[in-house]
């Protein structure tokens, strides 16, 4: 049996931006909100991330993950919004979603939607390492769960392959357990995890970070018994006669974050190849009207503080939306916005109306020569702040007012980081 319902608001995704978002959302006006998620629990993934530092940019307090999706889920709570676990969406199709769990199958008609549906760790065969495949190879975010959720030691021995920040915090969390973590291995020349926790979690633990380098071999029969790791060069290539041979019996794999949005891309969502999530306006909507995105699935942000605030954002924009009863098609006057040199990508990608627009931009590469973020239209400068220093782990963040003239005139902005020696 179908069941049908009628909504303002759908969330896809209950972690800490989809929250976010429809709290967001019901602060400005919208009444029936709905929260669907195929998790058995809340909060994504903030559950078994047990550290603290959450919560610091946003409330000025140290939270633990736990601690800080439980806020969420009790104001989601407080404000009447309808919570749907254990429930997949299947498609998106002319302003109604089909999700289907336990009950049955589910119409959810809405007025406007937002995509929350956060990221998935890369795998082994993202990266295409060679070798066996034995037992004890593992995501960061899986043996953090083993560990924190389950209390599964997944090894006693390990290696680390990847900089990223669940990787560094499970370096950390395996030492105190009484594992040997014997190194990090990093690809890049540079670490991608945030500096703090370069510091926090291998320095303060005396745990190697071996740069340049990469894993070619992984040997074990049942078990992992080793791991072969190469210098790169900058290419990335393998550098023949740098092999180095590890014992180990566990492998963690830290590669970085996909965003999840296979539903996006079947609904005929647009998706900016850089980011992995969808292009969308200074609003955080899409090219389908009414449909908006934030979080993870947009982009991978450094820290879920500035997650939280952008997803308000798009939950405020979603209801706004409603109330305006703006059903038109996105304007065909906007400026496309295109990442320049020393710039990774840039969101939002397009600006559509005049006024005052939040940038948020990742670097290319690390620096610490006084760079400049420089935006110009038409070679032509409009916005120009130093910063202190660069780092692609770091989120960069900005204002620029748009005036009405400018958009009418202009089809093309480029950001750029330009160095000063």
């Amino acid at each position: 049996m179908i069941k049908h319902h009628d909504v303002d608001i759908a969330v896809i995704g209950g972690g800490p931006a989809g929250l976010a978002a429809a709290i967001s959302a019901k602060k400005h006006g919208a009444n029936n909100i709905v929260v669907i998620d195929r998790n058995s629990w809340l909060g994504g993934i903030l559950p078994q991330c047990i550290h603290d530092g959450f919560g610091v940019e946003e409330t000025g307090k140290s939270l633990t993950g736990p601690e800080y999706a439980e806020k969420y889920v009790e104001k989601a709570i407080q404000e009447n919004i309808k919570l749907m676990n254990e429930t997949m969406v299947l498609k998106i199709k002319q302003s109604t979603l089909t999700a289907v769990n336990k009950k049955g199958v589910h119409k959810i008609r809405y007025k406007s939607l937002i995509l929350a549906t956060g990221c998935r760790e890369k795998t082994r065969w993202n990266a295409m390492i060679p070798g066996t495949r034995p037992s004890g190879i593992y995501t960061a975010g899986v043996a953090q769960a083993l560990i924190n959720l389950y209390n599964i030691m997944p090894g006693k021995k390990i290696v680390i392959l990847g900089s990223g920040d669940v990787g560094l915090i499970m370096a950390r969390r395996l030492k105190l357990e009484g594992a040997d973590v014997i190194a990090v291995i990093e690809i890049l020349p540079y670490p991608t995890g945030l500096p703090r926790n370069i510091v926090q979690c291998l320095q303060d633990y005396n745990i190697p970070l071996l740069l340049n380098h990469t894993v070619t071999s992984i040997e074990g029969k049942e078990r992992l018994e080793k791991i072969i790791i190469s210098q790169v060069d900058k290419e990335m290539t393998p550098i023949p006669g740098t092999e180095k041979e590890i014992k180990c019996d566990t492998l963690l794999l830290s590669l970085g974050l996909i965003p999840e949005n296979e539903l996006a891309r079947n609904t005929g969502i647009q998706i900016d190849k850089t980011t992995g999530g969808p292009i969308v306006d200074q609003d955080l909507q899409t090219n389908i009207n009414g449909i908006f995105a934030c979080g993870n699935c947009l982009q991978v942000y450094d820290t879920v503080d500035l997650l939280s605030i952008d997803a308000k954002t798009a939950g405020k924009n979603a209801a706004e939306h409603i109330q305006q009863k703006n059903k038109n098609t996105i304007p065909s006057k906007n400026i496309k916005i295109i990442p320049g040199q020393g710039v990774k990508h840039v969101v939002p990608q397009i600006i559509n109306k005049p006024g005052i627009i939040n940038l948020t931009l990742r670097p290319q590469k690390p620096s610490n020569k006084t760079p400049t973020l420089l935006i110009t239209i038409n070679n032509k400068e409009i916005h120009k702040k130093r910063l202190r220093w660069t780092n692609p782990a770091n989120i960069i963040r900005t204002q620029i007012n748009i005036p009405q003239n400018l958009l009418d005139s202009t089809r093309k902005m480029e950001v750029t980081i330009n160095e000063q020696q």
